[in-house]
């Protein structure tokens, strides 16, 4: 099949493309650290395409923007905090691997949802405490990392769990977002081989739909990053905070 053939081959409406469209625009907002709406995006993807097969479709271009964060945030990165939660994630991972391969599309889609809810139950209950203790548990490491994990593998949803972790740790933004983009982009290419060779999600097929997606994620990464220059922390935390929920609502209800 030709390039042209294979994105015609997707059948895809002109609404549906615009709503890709914004999508991945968004994934650009979030990856430059306006965080909380990555659930939209797996939200508009999902519905396009069905939980598990957009899972692959969004990986990539994931990826792309991951390596867009890390040169532009490459001088705020804890590494202290990443070699706590790489190995745990990376347990998650595979322990989603194995869970996500058998699982049926509905219980796939009803997971998703039940542990965004979640995590942002514990987001508001960690806020709320006002406290500006710094969690140093090793247990809280444990399992943050192992959720976000396999979370990350289930429906590309860590944002939720990887937030209340650095929410708890009163990072600055700057640091919130250069650590989170190394902690994924290191995650994310290790899912890779699971989804190409064992979901088979991601295909020639899904990466020539993804080249065609690629400027909307720098537009969005580009503009995110000017955003965030103008929010404050306390800003940056509370809207982290009210895009999750709403996110988390959404996809319950979906």
């Amino acid at each position: 099949m030709t390039y042209l053939e294979i994105l015609q081959s997707y059948n895809l409406t002109a609404l549906q493309w615009v709503a890709i469209g914004f999508a991945v625009f968004l994934l650009g907002l979030s990856k430059s650290g306006i965080k909380g709406i990555g659930i939209i995006i797996v939200i508009i993807l999902a519905f396009v395409f069905g939980e598990k097969a957009s899972t692959g479709i969004l990986l990539p271009l994931l990826v792309f923007a991951d390596i867009f964060a890390i040169i532009y945030y490459i001088k705020h990165v804890q590494w202290s905090i990443i070699k706590k939660l790489i190995p745990w994630m990376i347990f998650g991972v595979l322990v989603g691997v194995w869970i996500g391969n058998d699982i049926s599309e509905i219980v796939f889609k009803r997971l998703m949802a039940v542990i965004i809810i979640v995590s942002v139950l514990i987001m508001f209950y960690t806020e709320s405490r006002a406290s500006n203790k710094v969690p140093t548990n090793k247990f809280f490491a444990i399992i943050t990392g192992f959720l976000a994990g396999f979370t990350t593998m289930i429906g590309n949803l860590a944002g939720p769990i990887s937030n209340v972790y650095f929410l708890a740790m009163r990072f600055p933004k700057n640091e919130f977002i250069g650590t989170a983009a190394w902690l994924f982009f290191i995650i994310n290419v290790f899912k890779l081989p699971f989804h190409i060779f064992i979901w088979k999600t991601i295909t020639t097929q899904t990466l020539v739909l993804n080249s065609v997606l690629i400027p909307a994620v720098v537009v969005g990464f580009f503009l995110g990053a000017y955003i965030v220059k103008l929010i404050s922390n306390v800003n940056y935390r509370r809207f982290i905070l009210i895009v999750t929920a709403i996110g988390g609502v959404i996809m319950l209800f979906k």
